[in-house]
């Protein structure tokens, strides 16, 4: 063999051996036997089959797992299993303590599937169960919809696994719509399929209180009913039985139920069935409509604690987790302000403020749990004034509130609106964003990423019923539990939607009723300069989605026309575009208006990127003669958090300007403000600039409305190739609002050229 045919060899072996690997790591990814999340460790797929049946015998220590597994198998699909029986069975399942695995944490499990035995090994019962669902993940999505008693097939696997946090929550807001007991439950053997460990409920809120308290039986006879707008009453609560039912299913599947009872905001149920505790006196009544209300308890009587303890103490023995929420979030200082009892307690304490009053009422609060032998959490708002001793804090309106808890020391949940909010609606909070969520801020130093528990999602039902719970969580809720369990360099969100995809039919069979995973429609648009037309391409975001439209602004049906191609459009367009899924509206609406004008096919340069949340079509967004409405999710809105807004349109060649007008939104209620005042100037060369303009805004910031405002700037005719727009925004959320001091919106959809 010469030198160059023995070469040739190598590089064909070496060649071979590379397919060959590649063949290997994409059968432990893509190819799944089965599609599990979330993904553990480490998966090594083998040869061979086991054979569950009625025949198989489960070896197991007796007790609550023991029973659990065999009730839970039976429920999946319909087969009884023989427990340590001495039988001879052809295929076993063993469960194995193992106490030389202390070193890898109690959540820790090995799983190994052979031809004749199934084998999970952990240090703890805890470890055991987590290795359970991933067997039950390995069971075909058929054998759970027959539940026949048939037998099943496992693929033949190693797998060794362990969580990055020990924190995996889901909060479920049942205080805006009630949940009833079994609905709970149910949520329960969901979240533990994904190897998710707490679940948090919001038992009150302005619209309802949730939880009896003997002590105090007009928290539920008055707070636990409320008057709709058209005249029906709702109503709902769980009973302490009905807790401690939920509470002993939760224990059995390692889940920790951690209660939430709000204060001092969000409160409105409770005073309106003891006014007593209010600043005012009332009376109220438990409110019907959604925001934040001026009503709070008053921190200045000592009632108002005695009140609150007494209900603690129900509360603490109901729950045995060591965890108690307090919410502590977006309370506001009207009534305090103005309470002498509430100013002579801040006085008397040597509070600086408002502010410090609140960190008084959560550290009062908090110490009193402490000694009952609870820690407390609070969301984000419990850092203002400062922190009480011990306190969790879960931040949710950014990361900045887990970096200051690490920063002092203290432990934090990572909940960040943007990314675990899933009552948001999946066209501003899709599967993938979901996916890119790190529940450890950047940026700080490692000696302070231990204090990071993990994360937590969250459903608000403001605007979801119980029945309409699975299509807000999932897919999504997939994304989250792979996110809070995997290591962030393990993570690759290609790999994670093909699991998704074939996980589908598996939602399907534990009757999951799930939604999107992104936006329903995506559309982008362009000029035709010679026809004066408007081109718009329009993207379903799943296969099965049926897109309809019509061009004269009638509401399109499934009889309208059928998106096959472009749509053309001119000015005199109104363009309505809709998405059918299984024969049913879904998703967003799109209603488009077309403007021709001399800013379209020029270029636009930013100086302060857009936030990637509301990023609309990218770049040329501004100038793309397209205007939105007053819906600022509506993927025509440009969004600026906490920074001016800087452009410039470059049109090209110098042309006769007669107007320039961009148009801006406030939503106060979604800390969206207009600028304090919108700079307009003309440039022959983009470095000077002359006939600037400066239009004032006249909308107030406390304005409840959502409001649109064009600040029109009118020139001469003026010759310019180059048009500055600087919108200037106010960065920090007013001192009177919800977010004070946060960082403010500053959101543009359309800068119009004549």
């Amino acid at each position: 063999m010469n030198h160059l045919n023995f070469k040739m060899r190598n590089v064909f072996l070496f060649i071979l051996l590379f397919l060959s690997a590649a063949a290997a790591q994409n059968l432990k990814t893509k190819n799944n036997p089965a599609p599990l999340i979330p993904m553990p460790d480490s998966v090594e797929w083998l040869k061979g089959k086991f054979l569950l049946s009625d025949q198989t015998n489960f070896t197991c220590q007796p007790g609550k797992l023991q029973s659990y597994f065999v009730d839970r198998v039976n429920e999946l699909i319909g087969i009884n299993l023989k427990a340590n029986t001495r039988s001879q069975a052809r295929s076993r399942i063993i469960f194995n303590i193992d106490g030389s695995l202390i070193g890898r944490g109690k959540e820790f499990y090995s799983l190994s599937v052979s031809e004749n035995k199934i084998e999970i090994t952990a240090l703890t019962e805890e470890g055991l169960f987590r290795g359970s669902q991933t067997l039950f993940q390995l069971i075909s999505p058929s054998a759970k919809s027959k539940k026949d008693g048939s037998p099943v097939d496992i693929t033949c696997c190693k797998i060794i696994d362990k969580p990055k946090f020990k924190w995996r929550g889901l909060n479920l807001d049942c205080a805006r719509h009630f949940m009833s007991k079994d609905f709970i439950k149910r949520y329960i053997d969901i979240i533990s399929y994904y190897k998710m460990n707490v679940l948090h409920l919001h038992l009150t809120d302005d619209q309802g209180w949730r939880i009896e308290i003997k002590k105090y039986p007009k928290l539920t006879q008055i707070g636990a009913w409320r008057k709709e707008a058209d005249g029906s009453t709702y109503e709902g609560f769980y009973t302490q039985d009905d807790i401690k039912e939920i509470v002993a299913y939760a224990q059995s599947r390692f889940v920790t139920i951690v209660p939430e009872i709000e204060m001092p905001g969000h409160c409105l149920a409770a005073l309106a069935s003891y006014p007593e505790n209010s600043c005012t006196g009332g009376p109220f009544e438990v409110i019907n409509k959604w925001g934040v209300f001026d009503d709070v308890y008053c921190a200045g009587k000592d009632s108002t604690f005695i009140f609150l303890e007494s209900i603690l103490d129900e509360v603490i023995k109901l729950f045995p987790g060591k965890y108690i929420h307090i919410g502590g979030d977006e309370v506001p200082k009207d009534r305090w302000s103005k309470c002498p009892r509430c100013q002579a307690r801040i006085k008397a304490e040597g509070l600086k403020d408002e502010e410090g009053l609140q960190s008084y009422f959560v550290k009062r609060i908090s110490n009193y749990l402490n000694l009952k032998g609870k820690e407390v959490i609070g969301w984000d708002e419990i850092l203002q004034g400062g922190l009480a001793d011990g306190a969790i804090v879960e931040s949710w309106q950014g990361m900045n509130g887990a970096a200051l808890a690490a920063k002092q020391k203290h432990y934090t949940i990572s909940s960040t609106y943007a990314y675990t909010y899933l009552s948001s609606d999946v066209e501003n909070l899709d599967l993938r964003i979901a996916y890119s969520f790190e529940p450890v801020p950047k940026d700080i130093p490692n000696d302070q990423t231990k204090f990071v528990m993990g994360g937590e999602a969250s459903l608000w039902t403001e605007e979801t019923l119980q029945n309409e719970v699975d299509g807000k969580l999932f897919p999504r809720l997939l994304a989250l539990s792979e996110v809070f369990w995997c290591a962030a360099g393990k993570k690759d969100y290609d790999e994670f939607h093909s699991r998704v995809q074939n996980s589908y039919e598996d939602l399907k069979a534990l009757g999951i009723q799930y939604g999107q995973e992104a936006k329903a429609i995506s559309f982008s648009t362009s000029y035709d300069e010679l026809k004066k037309e408007f081109i718009v391409n329009v993207t379903p975001g799943q296969k099965e989605i049926d897109i309809r439209y019509t061009l004269d602004g009638s509401e399109p049906n499934l009889s309208s026309l059928s998106y096959i191609g472009p749509i053309e459009a001119t000015d005199q367009t109104e363009l309505k575009i809709y998405a059918f899924l299984n024969g049913s509206f879904t998703g967003k609406k799109i209603e488009l208006s077309f403007e021709d004008n001399k800013a379209i096919k020029a270029k636009l340069s930013l100086a302060n990127r857009y936030n990637d949340m509301y990023m609309a079509c990218g770049e040329n967004t501004l100038i793309d003669g397209i205007r939105g409405s007053n819906d600022f999710h509506d993927g025509l809105w440009q969004g600026f958090n906490g920074v001016d807004f800087e452009g410039v349109i470059d049109l090209g060649s110098e042309k006769a300007i007669s107007e320039v007008s961009p148009r801006f939104l406030q939503d106060m209620k979604a800390w969206i403000f207009m600028p304090a005042s919108v700079e307009i100037a003309l440039s022959n060369d983009g470095v000077n600039y002359f006939r600037k303009k400066i239009i004032e805004n006249n909308i107030p910031q406390n304005d409840s409305l959502v409001v649109l405002k064009d600040f029109q700037a009118s020139f001469n005719n003026d010759k310019a190739r180059y048009i500055k727009v600087i919108g200037r925004g106010i960065k920090k959320c007013p001192p009177w609002h919800t977010g004070a001091g946060q960082d403010a919106w500053l959101f543009i959809d359309e800068i119009e050229v004549k």
